[in-house]
């Protein structure tokens, strides 16, 4: 198992420390350091900003918004990152949820499953520097009865392959990123309930003919150090009830779902009744500690390497933490114990 770096969204914090942890990362030997966006910052400037002043680590977006960009686009994106980076992109895309997909960009949250297939599909075709000419159900390149015609990628990509990952959390997702992707990008990813995931992963696999070696399962986890593991958990609760309460409404939050499968219903509940009422204080308070010490690295360094040595048990490749803390020197702490906990845990490759 490696270790990757989460810095979420830019612009919800104190930035300046977001670069220093990715020189902190880089330093350290981290696989990778992950930038996501939803409404606010854009991934895609945050990962050339952070590559320009790196050396080794990759960089990988988590995500880029299918709906917010055509797949050409997305193409010419990777391309240009991938060789500006020296061959370190990942590409992490995701459909978003249909709030923010046709709130925010304008666009149908329909059929989320074939747009995304078809999107891939796109994008790999152009990454190939092929003519792009594709007959979907979403996307028709070029498009019929114009003056479109069908191009190639002027660049030529500085690798043969830049890989894929899906971030997906229903069960049809789950086995869509098997067969297509590179990588999963798990969310709330608990040791316990792993099977439950990567059995329809496994199932995507086997459609396209492959298995799970060599494919990355990424869990993104937040790591608190401390002495009590429930202490840890609160400044945690507020990013478990922004997903579980708020991403979504009341029909159609995917995390609040998942939640539920993980046997957490009633708690999801009440969670989304109290964040859609604005109680979000109150919110954060219905999280049980019991689900976030499922999903998070709480404590001191010996019980930080148990739980690691969990996830490797569970499947995970890529460990990706968000270091939590009150000052930066607390943070970085929390990236240091993670590569010594690792080694102690032995699941480090």
């Amino acid at each position: 198992m490696k270790l990757g770096l989460n810095l979420g969204y830019w612009g919800m914090g104190n930035d300046a420390d977001s670069l220093a942890l990715a020189h902190e990362a880089d330093q350290l030997g981290f696989s990778v350091v992950w930038a996501a966006e939803a409404y606010g910052s854009d991934a895609v400037t945050v990962l050339a900003w952070v590559a320009a002043q790196t050396s080794q680590i990759d960089v990988g977006s988590g995500i880029l918004q299918i709906p917010a960009r055509t797949p050409a686009m997305t193409a010419m994106t990777a391309a240009t990152l991938d060789a500006l980076s020296g061959g370190r992109f990942r590409l992490g895309l995701g459909v978003s949820g249909p709030q923010v997909s046709e709130g925010w960009h304008g666009v149908r949250f329909a059929k989320p499953l074939a747009r995304t297939r078809e999107y891939i599909d796109i994008v790999n075709m152009a990454l190939a520097r092929k003519r792009v000419r594709y007959d979907g159900q979403t996307y028709q390149l070029p498009l019929p009865d114009g003056p479109g015609k069908a191009l190639h990628l002027m660049v030529h990509p500085v690798r043969d392959h830049i890989p894929i990952y899906l971030a997906s959390v229903g069960p049809k997702n789950l086995e869509l990123t098997g067969e297509i992707a590179d990588g999963w990008l798990a969310v709330f990813f608990a040791p316990k309930f792993a099977d439950a995931h990567l059995d329809h992963l496994r199932a995507g696999r086997a459609l396209a003919g492959k298995t799970l070696e060599g494919f990355d399962v990424v869990a993104s986890v937040p790591i608190v150090l401390g002495d009590d593991p429930v202490e840890c958990a609160k400044p945690v609760r507020p990013y478990s009830a922004l997903y579980i309460g708020g991403m979504g409404s009341r029909d159609h939050n995917f995390y609040n779902a998942l939640a539920v499968r993980m046997g957490f219903a009633s708690e999801a509940a009440e969670i989304q009744d109290r964040y859609l009422a604005r109680d979000y204080d109150g919110a954060a308070a219905a999280v049980p500690a019991e689900f976030v010490d499922a999903t998070s690295l709480l404590g001191p360094p010996g019980r930080i390497a148990d739980r690691m040595a969990e996830f490797a048990d569970a499947g995970v490749t890529t460990l990706s933490i968000t270091p939590y803390g009150e000052t930066m020197g607390e943070r970085v702490a929390a990236l240091r114990t993670a590569v010594d906990a690792l080694d102690r845990s032995g699941a480090s490759e």
